[in-house]
Order: C-alpha cells, then sequence, then structure tokens
C-alpha cells in the first residue's frame, strides 16, 4: 500500500530552486519589470518563493502576506490567469495591497502540483501601466509549465522513495531460511547455530512468518488407520 504523502511538507530541492531563481531573473529581464516572482501558499499567507534579482524589486524571498486580496489570490481561487493593467483605474484593485509597494500591474498564471493542489502562483510586477503582450504572456505560461514540470518531478520522485521504503519495510518483514540445516535422523528435530536442538516446527516459526495447521496426509492416515486395526484384532 502506497504511503500518503503530504503535499505541503514536500522538500524542494536546492537544484530546483536555482533554477526557479533563474527562471525568474529571466522574465524579469526580457519582459522588463521590477519583478518576477514564484509564490507559494502557505495558508493564512502567502511567499515570496523566489524573486527576481533586479533593481527597484521591493520584494525578497521569505516576505509573507496575509491572504487579503491580493492579486496572486484571484489566480489562485481561480486557477485562471490574471493580468491586471493598472490597479490605480480598476475600481477591483485599487486598494490591493501591491500598491503600497509601487507595483500597479500584474500578469500572473497558478502553479500547480500534479494531484491538483495548488503550490502558488508565478508572476511579474510592474511600477507602471503594463497591458503586457501576447508574446510576455505566452513566456510566462511557459515559465508556469515549466515550474508545474518541476513539481511533478518532486511528487513522482517522492512516490518512488516511499515506494522504495514500502518494500524496504517489507523485506525487512520477511525472515528467509537459507544455507544447511542439521537434522536429526530419527525423530526429526533441528539444531541451530548455538547447538540447541528443537522440533522442527518451532524452528521454523520463529524464523519466519509461518504459523503451522495441522492434518494428516494420505500415507499416514492409511498406515495409522491399519494400525488401529491391528490393535483391534
Amino acid at each position: 500500500m502506497e504511503l500518503p504523502i503530504e503535499i505541503s511538507k514536500l522538500h524542494i530541492p536546492d537544484k530546483i530552486i536555482n533554477k526557479w531563481q533563474s527562471i525568474v531573473n529571466t522574465l524579469a529581464e526580457m519582459i522588463h519589470v521590477p519583478a518576477a516572482l514564484i509564490m507559494r501558499v502557505v495558508p493564512p499567507h502567502i511567499e515570496v518563493f523566489r524573486s527576481s534579482e533586479t533593481n527597484n524589486n521591493p520584494y525578497k524571498a521569505g516576505d509573507k502576506e496575509h491572504l487579503a486580496g491580493l492579486y496572486c489570490e484571484r489566480v489562485m481561487r481561480t486557477r485562471n490567469e490574471l493580468l491586471v493593467p493598472n490597479a490605480l483605474k480598476d475600481e477591483n484593485w485599487n486598494k490591493n495591497p501591491d500598491i503600497k509597494l509601487g507595483m500597479i500591474s500584474y500578469l500572473g498564471f497558478p502553479i500547480l502540483w500534479p494531484t491538483g493542489e495548488i503550490f502558488g502562483t508565478i508572476c511579474v510586477v510592474d511600477s507602471k501601466e503594463n497591458r503586457y503582450g501576447e508574446v510576455y504572456k505566452k513566456l510566462l505560461f511557459q515559465s508556469k509549465e515549466l515550474v508545474d514540470a518541476h513539481l511533478d518531478l518532486i511528487y513522482q520522485n517522492m512516490r518512488l522513495e516511499n515506494t522504495v521504503r514500502e518494500l524496504e519495510k517489507s523485506l525487512n518483514e520477511i525472515k528467509v531460511l537459507r544455507g544447511f540445516l542439521s537434522i536429526c535422523s530419527y525423530c526429526k528435530k533441528i539444531r541451530d547455530d548455538k547447538g540447541h536442538w528443537s522440533n522442527i516446527e518451532t524452528y521454523i516459526r520463529d524464523r519466519s512468518e509461518v504459523e503451522f495447521s495441522h492434518g494428516i496426509c494420505p500415507e499416514c492416515s492409511i498406515k495409522v488407520y491399519s494400525d488401529l486395526e491391528n490393535r483391534r484384532k
């Protein structure tokens, strides 16, 4: 039986983190924005998991915000792309907390585990009005797909590790009898490696998961009943 995997506790390897850092750096450079981010939801907060190493970027990895009307919150709830060209001109977003940081435009996509659970978002933000363009949207979406693929790899590796642990546990529970056994030619008792003699049932039961039930084979049945008949005569 496969062990359950707690998605929220899965570790992101340093190798993947470094790749994500490269992704957000490239996005910020190519889209010409002060910040590109990979966000991770840790209710009741959302955390800046990776932030581009760009000038005038107010976000730092490890920063946390309460889930209270953020751009990314909408993306995670709807699991769809969100474009906000200018929050100051949008009554739905003109009180967004990011405005305090000077970030008034946003483009983001949800990031998902292969189970469908939300990891967070990948997004770019700008300090000026920005409608982005189809090329930039495609670039960000392709980056989202790459991060999704990394999460799938992490998840599948964990499943494999769980399977290996289960297999090792099962193998440890199986005690295998190997080698030569010294058995008495008359009473059929077995001598163990310490020189002690015990009947074959006890020997096998102590070294395996076997339990014995007793019956009588056809040959012995004939012999036993034949002996009984002879005694009656």
